[in-house]
């Protein structure tokens, strides 16, 4: 009796769904805040705060780092005469003022928000404590990191991955305001500039494209801790940029 076996069809394998972070650190910019103008437009907060309620609420941890650019820039007021230090503290107060607006609109949006700071305002804010942090993620509550690093001549870029460093995140969200995603050259000067999808930190620094500070890449690189840029103009970028979306430029080690 002659045995007749199926040939096996070769099945193509799946490209695997993107790897979704369990936490993330979020930096977005002063300037996103101010919607290009000095202060607070509530319009752009309120989108802001309706995305990462989104992100929350399918189970992602959401840190955020928080610039204060609509306010104070310390090296802009160093570069008319300012004392540097100075300017830098006037910088990190005006980044508050922006943690204190996003909390409010978070919690319109029924997520429970704690802001932390590096320098102490007890009326306001809970003082920097990394476990402290860690626990109002894991309780479902987004934490936000305001006044910088607590300290002139850091940059809130830095800060952001150092917060990332020390709460264990899995990845930093760079929101950019003007760009979205590292370029072969500044896109609006040399109009042949390539956007690029991925790229390591090393052949960023390299290649001297500027993006970020040196100091951030250099801590996540040292540290193998991922980055995403991209871009904080258009729809739903910040829930797109957690979800694996094609969006920005993914730095790795």
């Amino acid at each position: 009796m002659t045995m007749v076996t199926e040939q096996a069809v070769p099945v193509e394998n799946p490209t695997p769904p993107p790897v979704r972070p369990r936490r993330v650190v979020l930096k977005l910019s002063g300037e996103v805040f101010g919607g290009g103008a000095v202060g607070v437009d509530p319009d752009v907060v309120q989108d802001i705060a309706r995305q990462i309620a989104t992100v929350i609420r399918r189970g992602i941890q959401v840190a955020v780092v928080v610039g204060g650019g609509n306010f104070f820039r310390g090296a802009e007021l160093q570069k008319r005469g300012m004392d540097r230090n100075r300017a830098d503290y006037m910088g990190m107060l005006g980044t508050v003022m922006n943690c204190l607006a996003l909390q409010d609109f978070l919690e319109k949006e029924g997520i429970e928000t704690r802001v932390q700071t590096a320098i102490t305002m007890a009326q306001v804010a809970e003082p920097y404590i990394p476990l402290r942090a860690i626990r109002h993620l894991e309780k479902g509550r987004a934490v936000i990191f305001g006044a910088g690093a607590g300290m002139p001549y850091f940059s809130t870029d830095t800060v952001t991955a150092q917060r990332a460093l020390e709460i264990h995140a899995d990845i930093v969200l760079m929101s950019k305001n003007g760009v979205d995603g590292v370029y072969t050259a500044d896109p609006r000067v040399d109009p042949t500039a390539e956007k690029l999808e991925t790229i390591t930190f090393q052949e960023l620094l390299q290649r001297g494209l500027r993006v970020a500070d040196q100091a951030a890449f250099s801590l996540c690189e040292d540290n193998n801790l991922p980055m995403l840029v991209f871009g904080a103009e258009g729809d739903d970028t910040i829930i797109r940029a957690v979800s694996g979306d094609k969006i920005g430029t993914l730095i790795t080690a």
